[in-house]
């Protein structure tokens, strides 16, 4: 996804995310960013194992 991001890119987003959060405010966003994340990981997470789950229970129905 951020293949084609070099340095250069980088310091230019965090230059416009300085200007328009302020220096107050952009610790507050990383961690609100790294909060979510973390969240969105754990779903996913949760999801893929039940599918797993299911598909065990399926598989141990048609074995005899």
């Amino acid at each position: 996804m951020f293949n084609n991001i070099g340095v250069s890119g980088l310091i230019i987003i965090f230059a416009i995310a300085l200007i328009v959060f302020g220096p107050a405010k952009l610790p507050q966003l990383g961690r609100a960013f790294g909060d979510t994340l973390r969240e969105f990981r754990n779903s996913t997470k949760g999801i893929a194992d039940d599918d797993v789950i299911e598909v065990k229970k399926e598989e141990s129905k048609l074995l005899p």
